[in-house]
């Protein structure tokens, strides 16, 4: 026969399996909520530019194009010889007569250099621009084009052109997206009991992307 102290540590031991249970339950069901507030705005972005990208063939674009032409003050035209570096940014200088004369701020990046001009690309998000000096006679050609707000937000569903920020937010989002995932799926095995069709659906939605990419993709 158990003696007192035995009944004793087991009803204790019961009693902490279940407190167990809640604490993990409380702490799944947190980091399910808190992922889904990080994530939710960019899972939405993300969703309906997957769709975009999809269709993007379907979706007709006209690009708006921009041209200006302008040219540097006789005293810069000195300081375009190229630097030691290939790709060394314009001086601060010029690049500040260039955006003052046509609009385009180059300040800082990489400039491509040749015999007879300055050229720099700028790639972006939804669109490209490109500055070109003469460095003989110091005119400054330019051009910005527009391709719309869906090619601005397809490209940074791509991560496309869109700088260090968007490239480290978008790790931050996937890792969102991992935690998200997990523990919902952890808060599905908590409940599976109450719902037998819980896991017929996990499988279904495991299954499906597989036997699609196997049977239906050439």
């Amino acid at each position: 026969m158990k003696t007192d102290a035995g009944r004793l540590a087991a009803a204790t031991s019961r009693k902490r399996a279940p407190n167990r249970r809640a604490w993990w339950a409380r702490q799944i069901i947190a980091w399910h909520w808190v992922s889904a507030a990080v994530a939710l705005a960019a899972m939405l972005l993300f969703a309906i530019t997957g769709v975009t990208l999809n269709h993007a063939g379907s979706i007709s674009a006209d690009p708006v194009i921009a041209e200006a032409t302008g040219k540097l003050p006789a005293s810069l035209i000195g300081m375009l010889a190229p630097a030691a570096r290939a790709d060394a940014a314009l001086p601060a200088s010029v690049a500040t007569a260039v955006r003052a004369r046509v609009g385009v701020d180059v300040a800082g990046r990489a400039v491509e250099w040749s015999d007879s001009e300055a050229y720099v690309a700028l790639p972006r998000p939804g669109g490209d621009a490109w500055v070109s000096i003469d460095r003989a006679s110091g005119t400054i050609r330019a051009e910005t084009t527009d391709r719309g707000w869906i090619s601005y937000l397809n490209d940074l569903h791509k991560g496309r052109n869109a700088g260090a920020a968007w490239f480290w937010f978008i790790d931050v989002v996937a890792i969102a997206c991992v935690l998200f995932s997990v523990t919902g799926l952890l808060l599905l095995q908590l409940h599976a009991r109450r719902r037998p069709t819980t896991w017929p659906l996990v499988a279904a939605g495991v299954a499906l992307p597989v036997l699609v990419a196997i049977f239906l993709i050439h």
